[in-house]
C-alpha cells in the first residue's frame, strides 16, 4: 500500500507528522523536538519525495534510500525529519493490526520502571534534593538523575564547587536506597572526568553519562577504563557506522540512542541489535514529555537488553511551557515509580486538534 501523503504540524519546539496511505488509513508521528520548523522543512524537501507514492512497509530500505539520495547531507537534522515519517509508520501498522507498536516489536503493553530525570543545573544541591524527595514520596520514584558541570563546559562547573557539593547532597538527602545517576553534558576532559567518577564511586551512583565531548570517543574510553561505575552514552549520535565504532571499542558500558536524533525506531532497532550483540545494555535517551518518551516506553516494553529503567523528565510548564496541552490522553501517569505502556493500537495517543490547529502546516502528497 503507497503513501499518499504526509502532513507536518509543528512549531519551534515540537512537530507532529501525519502519513496517509492510499486506502485513507493513517498514522502520527513526530520528528525530534528543538528547532522543529527547521526539521519539517527538512522532511518535506528531503525526505518526503522519497517516501510519497512508495509501499509503506518497505520501510527500512526506504530510509537507507533516503540517506543514499540525500548522501551529502549526513548529519543530525535529516535524521530528525526521517524520525517523523518512521514514527508514523509505526503508529500506521499498529492500527492496521490492531496492535499496539510495544507488540508489534515482538513485547507487550505493561509497566516500566523510570528515573525522574532533572534537566536543571542553576539550582543549589540543597534544592534538587528537596524537589526530589518530594517525587520520591509522592510519585514513588527510586531512581534520580541530575547534572553535573556546565553543559559542553570546557572542565567548567554551573559555577564554583557544584558538582563536589551535589554529589554527596544527593547520596546524604535521598538516602542509600535509591538509584542515584549523573549527566555531565559532554563538560569535562578525560582527566577531570575521572576524578569526579571517583567521588560519584566513593557515593555510590550508578550512572556517569556523557562526560567528555560525546564526539570524542576515545576520550570517553578513558574514562570508562578507569572508573568501575557504569559510563554511558550515544544520545547525539546519529550515525550508523559512529555506533558501530563506539560499541565495537566500548566506548561506553550503557548506550543510549535517542530515537528522535538517531532517524526513528527501525534505525534505533539496528542500534539495539549492535549493543545486542555486545552485550551491552540499552538505556535510551528521551529528555522531555513529547512523544518521544512515549516511543521509547514501547521500544523498552519489547527489546532485549534493555536498561533498568526508563528516562523520564520531571521538568514541566516552568522549564518546558511547549510540552503543555500537546495531547488530548495523558500517557505519562506516574504511580510507584512506574509508567504504563498503553494497548490501545499503535502509539495509543491523541493528539489535541486545538494544538494542530495552531501550529505551521505544510504537505507533500501525491
Amino acid at each position: 500500500m503507497k503513501i499518499k501523503k504526509i502532513e507536518s504540524f509543528s512549531n519551534n519546539f515540537v512537530g507532529f507528522v501525519k502519513v496517509t496511505v492510499e486506502d485513507g488509513s493513517f498514522g502520527w508521528g513526530q520528528v525530534s523536538t528543538y528547532h522543529s520548523d527547521i526539521t519539517t522543512k527538512i522532511l518535506h524537501r528531503q525526505v518526503a519525495p522519497w517516501f510519497i507514492n512508495q509501499d509503506f512497509r518497505e520501510l527500512d530500505d526506504l530510509l537507507d534510500i533516503v540517506t543514499e539520495r540525500e548522501h551529502k547531507f549526513p548529519g543530525s537534522y535529516l535524521r530528525r525529519a526521517m524520525a517523523g515519517v518512521d514514527t508514523a509508520i509505526w503508529d500506521l501498522k499498529g492500527k492496521l493490526k490492531e496492535k499496539s507498536v510495544a507488540e508489534l516489536l515482538g513485547g507487550s503493553p505493561g509497566k516500566i520502571r523510570a528515573y525522574a530525570s532533572s534537566m536543571k543545573r542553576d539550582i543549589a544541591p540543597i534544592e534538587e534534593a528537596q524537589r526530589l524527595k518530594l517525587l520520591r514520596d509522592t510519585m514513588g520514584f527510586d531512581a534520580f538523575k541530575v547534572r553535573a558541570g556546565a553543559e559542553v563546559g570546557r572542565n567548567q562547573d554551573e559555577w564554583l564547587g557544584r558538582t563536589e557539593e551535589i554529589i554527596p547532597t544527593m547520596r546524604k538527602e535521598l538516602g542509600p536506597d535509591v538509584d542515584l545517576l549523573i549527566d555531565a553534558n559532554s563538560c569535562y576532559s578525560p582527566e577531570r572526568a575521572i576524578e569526579v567518577g571517583h567521588i560519584l564511586e566513593e557515593h555510590n551512583f550508578c550512572h556517569f553519562e556523557e562526560p567528555c565531548p560525546y564526539w570524542e570517543l576515545e576520550q570517553t574510553k578513558k574514562v570508562t577504563d578507569a572508573l568501575a561505575l557504569d559510563v554511558t552514552g550515544g544520545e547525539q549520535d546519529c550515525d550508523l557506522p559512529t555506533w558501530r565504532r563506539m560499541i565495537d571499542m566500548r566506548a561506553v558500558n550503557i548506550v543510549q540512542p535517542d530515537i528522535l536524533y538517531l532517524g526513528g525506531i527501525n534505525r534505533t532497532l539496528r542500534v539495539v541489535e549492535m549493543a545486542n550483540n555486545a552485550n551491552i545494555p540499552i538505556t535510551p535517551h528521551c529528555a522531555n514529555l513529547s512523544l518521544v518518551t512515549l516511543f521509547t516506553m514501547h521500544l523498552l516494553r519489547a527489546i532485549n537488553g534493555g536498561g533498568k529503567y526508563l528516562e523520564f523528565s520531571i521538568e514541566g510548564a516552568d522549564y518546558y511551557p511547549w510540552q503543555e496541552n500537546l495531547f488530548l490522553n495523558d500517557p505519562f501517569s506516574i504511580e510507584n515509580g512506574m509508567v504504563e505502556v498503553p494497548d490501545s493500537p499503535g502509539w495509543g495517543i491523541e493528539i489535541n486538534p486545538y494544538w494542530l490547529e495552531g501550529s505551521d502546516y505544510e504537505k507533500s502528497e501525491i
